[in-house]
This record gives structure tokens, sequence and C-alpha cells, in this order.
């Protein structure tokens, strides 16, 4: 089963077991839609979910206090792949295009997406001929988009302009 990482526990909150988790998505209400987490590949219920100033505040059946939120400090949180909300057209989990290759319009091979750093224009890292290549996912870097095929098409022209060599 192929799972997503969607955030991860900071520390206890409060006495009752609750966990203050730093979620991963672009929104911390999706995890309102969650019915089970896991951690560190233990399956829990999700019982309770609150959210405020960015973190989310989730309840677990099988975490009744603070000591034992304490044991979850700094695990991943994660949910099946095949339970993940649907995501509005144009966006995509990073799960799906890492792995893609990378193209220009011409069908130019220029690496692989290894990994990419969330920001307010996600930063891509790629590896081509035995480097790694950082460049921003900015606006005429990025045409098109096949997570089926695993293919990213970039413009050449724009990714030169802004690719850390």
């Amino acid at each position: 089963m192929q799972k997503l990482i969607t955030g991860t526990v900071l520390k206890p909150q409060g006495i009752r077991g609750e966990l203050k988790i730093k979620p991963f998505t672009d929104s911390a209400e999706v995890f309102r839609s969650f019915r089970r987490v896991f951690l560190d590949g233990e399956e829990y219920k999700v019982l309770g979910v609150r959210t405020g100033d960015g973190f989310v505040y989730l309840s677990l059946r099988g975490v009744p206090d603070r000591n034992a939120a304490e044991l979850l400090r700094g695990k991943e949180v994660s949910i099946p792949r095949d339970e993940a909300p649907e995501l509005p057209a144009g966006s995509y989990y990073i799960a799906d295009l890492l792995g893609s290759e990378l193209v220009t319009e011409e069908g130019k091979l220029l690496g692989i997406l290894t990994d990419i750093t969330p920001s307010g224009t996600d930063v891509y890292t790629m590896s081509a001929n035995g480097r790694e290549i950082l460049f921003p996912a900015a606006a005429g870097v990025v045409l098109h988009v096949d997570t089926e095929a695993k293919r990213i098409t970039l413009s050449e022209t724009r990714f030169k302009e802004v690719a850390v060599l």
C-alpha cells in the first residue's frame, strides 16, 4: 500500500494525548477528512481533529495521555494514497511527481525529478548526469504534467534562466 506523508508530530498538546502536527498539506483543514492515519507503519483511528495557526491537533485511539503522545514525537503522519482527497486541477501530490522524467518541449531528456521543496514557488531538484540541479517551478517553466506517464515538460529557455547549476 502506497502512503502519502501528510505531516510530522511536533509534540504532545495538553494532558489528554492530543498531538500537535506540522502539516505538509496546502491546508491543515484537509486533516478533517482523515478517518485513520499511520505513524511509523502503525494504524491509528482518528477520534478528533482541530486546527489553528497552521497546525493540526489530532486525537487518536490508543493515545490516551501525554505520556503515550510523547512517544510519538517526531514521527511522520501518513495516510494510504487511495484515501487521499482529490486535488483541484493543476495541483499534484509530491509523491505522484517524484521520479518523473523532465523533458523539453522537443522531448529532450533533461533529468529525473528527485525532490520537491514546498514553498511559495516550489523548488524542484533533479538528477542529471550525476549532478543535482535545482530550479523553481515558476510561471512558464513547467508547461505540462503527466502523472500517468511520469513525465513533466519544461520550457528549455525558462529552465536555463532559472536553474541553479
